[in-house]
């Protein structure tokens, strides 16, 4: 487990510019998905990527070959030079304007050593200098859709920040212009990935029908002050190798060894996350797990596809029993909620976000967790290398911290490759839940909560 140390340097900024697409695109209306454009995506999603200095690249700047890259993507990638547009039934359409992205120049006072090195993991200092938030641009209607600063380092490495209107793109979406980006900026020619649009593939059917049980969408009445507060609000990020995965598999039967990391880290957060808010027994809590469903359609949707093609299947249990039972109770849960993700089920929440107003997910005593360890954030080589971090700047969703965890990948300082999950709660809560943690990770088998000696913890619930 580890948290961020204390630091604090200088950045130097040029004017912010738009950069458009390098030739003339099209100006035209593309409508988004009916998964794209549900309330729950429409804010701004920050992403961040550091890279070392590399020898064989002396004398270039990494700010002059991205930003002339990012022009030569935007031909492919030209909806993300235009702005969004809302029209009736709250349907997003980008207007095709070619206006281009916002593009930031930077200059920093520090090494990337003094970052942490090859240990680099969220939360991360000072990242409002990282990644500029420009007057007027974070707004989801009729502004730029992407924002990027490059900023160099005194070491002679440089961080790629990126912020993405969530409605255009998911993770792996995302990761594909990025990569779009990095080939050309390696002097690529063509891409070996073209972009493809096809955002009908996920539009509601005609008539349009709920087929499913969409939990994830309940209106939950927010009664007794259940969403997380804003104020006392402590980052940490811990981290899982094959030892702390090996610990918790031993708390599970063996019918159920078989389960994924994601599920059994996944029980596991859920399960100390609960005893650490400390909500009512008889409240409901919610696990929501992002799961890609890319490969569920048949036939899977294409390789090009960059839109989002996520749910967000949700679990649901009292707290009791969350925080009662083995861990085994959590785990099966977690499983089922996955596996519920089909084809028909994607049908089905298009269809529910025309039928119902495009709804936002619910976020009382909810907590998300979202898998980017496969995303390839990791993989991006602008011509420096691979990164020595990629992926999310920061935990949390939207203007709600506290509520969503993502699962990145990260090699410890032993070498050891493994997953960093940054979490977000009041300080107070935080104290419980690495206690509780910390336990779980030195117990032996599975066993019931009851009899397990727990800090005592008193909170209003949260």
């Amino acid at each position: 487990m580890a948290s961020s140390k204390s630091l604090t340097f200088k950045v130097t900024r040029r004017n912010p510019e738009l950069i458009p697409p390098s030739n003339p695109t099209p100006h035209e209306f593309k409508p988004l998905s009916d998964i794209d454009d549900q309330e729950g995506l429409r804010f701004q999603i920050p992403v961040i990527q550091f890279y070392r200095r590399n020898p064989s690249m002396e004398g270039q700047d990494p700010a002059k070959v991205i930003r002339e890259a990012i022009g030569k993507a935007l031909v492919y990638y030209y909806p993300f030079a235009g702005r969004l547009r809302e029209q009736e039934g709250r349907k997003l359409v980008v207007e095709c304007t070619g206006e281009g992205v916002v593009f930031i120049e930077a200059d920093a006072d520090v090494t990337l050593e003094e970052f942490g090195g090859d240990a680099l993991q969220p939360p991360f200092p000072c990242l409002e200098e990282l990644l500029y938030d420009v007057p007027g641009s974070g707004t989801v209607l009729n502004g730029p859709l992407l924002l990027i600063q490059v900023t160099r380092l005194k070491c002679g490495g440089f961080i790629f920040a990126l912020r993405l209107n969530h409605t255009m793109s998911d993770a792996a979406g995302l990761v594909q212009f990025m990569s779009a980006v990095a080939e050309l900026a390696r002097g690529g020619r063509s891409l070996s990935t073209p972009p493809v649009w096809n955002r009908e593939l996920l539009n509601a059917r005609s008539p349009p029908r709920i087929s499913c049980t969409h939990h994830e969408y309940d209106v939950v009445p927010d009664i007794k002050g259940t969403i997380i507060p804003l104020d006392d609000m402590v980052h940490r990020s811990f981290f899982f190798g094959p030892a702390e995965i090996s610990a918790l598999r031993r708390h599970v039967p063996p019918h159920l060894r078989t389960c994924s990391t994601f599920e059994l880290l996944t029980a596991c957060l859920w399960r100390c996350r609960t005893i650490s808010i400390s909500p009512d027994p008889h409240e409901e809590v919610r696990i929501l797990c992002i799961v890609n469903a890319r490969t569920r359609f048949n036939p899977p949707l294409p390789a090009g596809y960059y839109g989002n093609a996520f749910a967000f299947p949700v679990a649901v249990s009292t707290a009791e029993n969350i925080t009662e039972n083995p861990l085994s109770y959590a785990l099966e849960l977690v499983m089922k909620t996955k596996s519920d993700v089909t084809e028909e089920y994607m049908k089905s929440v298009a269809d529910l976000m025309v039928i119902r107003g495009r709804p936002h997910f619910t976020v009382v005593r909810t907590y998300l967790v979202s898998d980017v360890t496969r995303a390839g954030f990791g993989d991006v080589d602008f011509g420096w290398g691979k990164p020595a971090y990629g992926g999310p700047a920061k935990g949390g969703v939207g203007a709600i911290p506290g509520v969503a965890s993502f699962y990145i990948p990260f090699r410890n300082n032993k070498g050891e490759n493994g997953i960093v999950v940054p979490i977000c709660l009041p300080g107070y809560a935080m104290e419980v839940f690495v206690k509780e943690l910390q336990m779980m990770l030195r117990q032996e088998h599975d066993e019931p909560a009851s009899t397990v000696k727990r800090p005592v913890f008193i909170a209003s619930a949260l």
